[in-house]
């Protein structure tokens, strides 16, 4: 096996756009569950209308970058107003099921025939990274050192992805810190008590269902840059993915849902390359390379139960603040 070449893959999972597009979702996700208690189980559906809405103005109006952000945050706005209005008022359960069918719902809408000419039905969209890449600052050229060597499009694309996610982490450090953080997380324990209080709870609910979509949305956004638009992306397995990361670095934490984004990638592209390895080498020759790709998957399932009964608040959470039954 081809260890340098596998372990350097790993590595290059730390900082790649994908890490961060998943980083950042998991930090909407934190908002929702971690700090509010909400029980979104369709944050794909953020991120697959942050990724259509920033590609579809951008294809076929030539949009300038900014009008197409601004698009793409307007489209997870309403959607999540959509989501929130009919069920912030009821138990958290319902509000699990109707974003879990919503997403499914988005995703078969934009698959379907009928709007291929606008959104590519399941071939998906392409052609939309001009006017990004055309923002690039850094001169053409190929930079860095061992498995962190990309061209210029790569680092921007990097740039752009890791910015967000601190600013994000910035932001939701202050605001967990502020008054209105205290109230929604005043919420999560009790929000039979916080309306006593006179505190309006389907409005902060409301703001924490939001913020978490947008920072969503941008996460579609970031995930797209390197690739195209392919709505077979946006399946439930990417939201559960998100979980994951989300409980492996801690649900009310800054810092857990980015290290659970580098520790799940890297993990997954370690495992991959071994498993392939092997296969290739012949040790592990009766399996298939699609039946190592779903091994892979249950590897990292095994390693989140024993999280979750052993270290059921995460990586960095805080038992006392938050942890999970099991």
């Amino acid at each position: 096996m081809d260890w340098g070449n596998i372990l350097g893959n790993a590595v290059g999972e730390l900082i790649s756009p994908t890490t961060a597009a998943y980083a950042l979702a998991a930090i909407g996700l934190g908002v929702h569950f971690g700090y509010t208690g909400l029980l979104n189980f369709g944050q794909a559906a953020f991120m697959l209308i942050g990724a259509y809405g920033f590609a579809i103005p951008t294809i076929e109006f030539g949009a300038p970058l900014p009008v197409a952000i601004l698009c793409a945050l307007i489209a997870s706005v309403l959607f999540a107003l959509f989501l929130g209005i009919p069920t912030l008022r009821l138990r958290a359960d319902y509000l699990a099921i109707v974003t879990i069918a919503a997403a499914e719902v988005v995703r078969y809408i934009v698959t379907t025939t009928g709007l291929t000419e606008v959104t590519g039905a399941a071939n998906g969209l392409s052609g939309f990274k001009g006017t990004f890449a055309a923002s690039n600052p850094l001169p053409d050229g190929t930079y860095g050192f061992g498995p962190f060597t990309y061209n210029s499009y790569d680092w921007w694309v990097r740039i752009v992805g890791w910015g967000l996610v601190i600013l994000a982490s910035v932001l939701v450090f202050l605001l967990m810190r502020s008054p209105w953080g205290r109230i929604v997380k005043g919420i999560r324990e009790d929000e039979d008590a916080v309306r006593s209080l006179g505190k309006n709870v389907f409005s902060y609910k409301m703001q924490a269902l939001v913020m978490g979509g947008v920072m969503g949305s941008i996460a579609g956004i970031i995930f797209i840059l390197p690739r195209a638009v392919q709505p077979a992306n946006y399946t439930t397995g990417l939201t559960f993915f998100i979980w994951t990361i989300m409980l492996l670095g801690g649900a009310a934490t800054i810092f857990g849902p980015i290290i659970g984004a580098m520790i799940f990638w890297v993990v997954l592209s370690l495992t991959q390359g071994v498993l392939y390895g092997a296969i290739e080498s012949g040790f592990l020759g009766f399996l298939s390379t699609t039946q190592a790709g779903q091994i892979r998957f249950m590897l990292v399932g095994l390693a989140l139960m024993l999280l979750v009964i052993f270290r059921p608040q995460g990586i960095f959470g805080n038992k006392k603040e938050l942890s999970f039954s099991v």
